[in-house]
């Protein structure tokens, strides 16, 4: 089997000689001493559903909140978020994490997106998902774990490990595998794994999935709005060791089409009330009712192309049907055995599409669930 693209060096780097060369000179240039400076990496979402970034320089002492760092702008107009004539966006500071990139004493800093007047952007969906979870935080103590698949594609956009031109034998032996000619990618894998723990993201596992060339892992638990700060800067770190393999990341829920499993971002999903026994079960059924009546506009900001993934086929439920059922991965929702054996526990959402927004999606669960709205 001739795999595509599984030699990838980053920016066209064609000879092992030249990959190593280019690991000494950053070697060389980042462990200069920055005397009182430190760098600070500042991330946003943009109008497409990506991350962005850019550097400023910050003077010591090292910011430990995101109040104590300074708000920012950039060029909303080459984003998407802002006309040419009044392009200026505001960038202010929600979360920081350790930079595994830069280290040191240099930070990631993930921040949400305002107008000049003060007013959040359209985009800006942290902003309403904050609030929701501050409503509910001291009652419910909402917990999330989110299973972030994605799909690892060669510069010609063709899944990883896969023949040239061709297609891999039938789904079967990729799942959880080990061996070259069935796990594709996964030095990527386990240095975002190792990027993750060190920037402080709460990631907690990995695996390989069912279709060849695709991953996921996991996020969590994470409390209220943690789950989508998290994910975010997974995300960015995702794709910034992906940069240095010379491999895309898709986060596309159904990147080739025919008999092969989309991605989804399965959000697992628990509180106060169903987490405690007796009554934690019942409380599951009864926010599982809840999820049922609102479909539709669960679906609606589940993620977008949605549709070609969850067909019924695949591990998925139809996205016209809601349906939820114990160890039953062709459900909308499963609850997991051990819930159904506790008496209490958590359940798992299979509905979100891969490239979701946790801050849609983690919302519009609380809402349904907890505030019935």
């Amino acid at each position: 089997m001739t795999q595509r693209g599984a030699g990838a060096l980053p920016n066209g780097l064609s000879r092992l000689g030249d990959l190593n060369r280019y690991f000494q000179l950053w070697c060389k240039y980042s462990e200069l001493d920055t005397g009182a400076n430190y760098q600070a990496e500042y991330v946003w979402i943009d109008a497409y559903g990506n991350t962005r970034s850019k550097t400023r320089t910050l003077a010591k002492p090292i910011a430990k909140q995101p109040s104590e760092l300074p708000d920012w702008n950039y060029d909303g107009s080459s984003t998407g978020q802002a006309p040419g004539h009044d392009s200026e966006v505001i960038m202010r500071p929600v979360a920081i994490f350790r930079d595994p990139f830069r280290r040191g004493d240099n930070i990631l800093v993930l921040c949400d997106t305002w107008d000049p007047q003060g007013r959040p952007l359209p985009t800006n969906t942290r902003h309403s998902c904050m609030k929701t979870m501050a409503a509910v935080t001291e009652a419910e103590d909402p917990w999330f774990g989110i299973e972030q698949e994605y799909t690892m594609l060669d510069q010609d956009h063709w899944p990883l490990g896969w023949p040239k031109g061709g297609y891999p034998g039938p789904q079967g032996p990729y799942y959880c595998s080990a061996g070259a000619d069935v796990a594709f990618g996964r030095s990527l894998v386990e240095c975002h794994y190792r990027a993750c723990l060190y920037a402080g993201v709460k990631i907690a596992g990995c695996n390989a999935e069912v279709m060849p060339g695709q991953w996921e892992f996991q996020v969590g638990i994470c409390r209220g709005i943690e789950a989508g700060d998290h994910l975010w800067i997974s995300r960015y770190i995702m794709h910034r060791v992906a940069e240095e393999h010379g491999i895309i990341v898709s986060f596309d829920p159904k990147p080739v089409s025919g008999d092969w499993n989309g991605a989804g971002a399965h959000t697992n999903f628990s509180t106060k009330a169903t987490r405690t026994a007796p009554g934690g079960f019942d409380a599951v059924i009864k926010q599982l009712e809840k999820l049922a009546k609102r479909h539709k506009e669960h679906i609606a900001v589940y993620g977008a192309g949605n549709e070609r993934r969850l067909t019924g086929a695949h591990e998925t439920a139809p996205i016209d049907k809601f349906s939820y059922g114990v160890a039953n991965r062709g459900a909308s929702c499963r609850i997991p055995r051990d819930t159904e054996r506790n008496k209490c526990g958590y359940y798992e959402d299979r509905r979100p599409a891969s490239n979701m927004d946790p801050y849609l999606v983690t919302e519009r669960i609380v809402r349904t669930a907890l505030l019935d709205q």
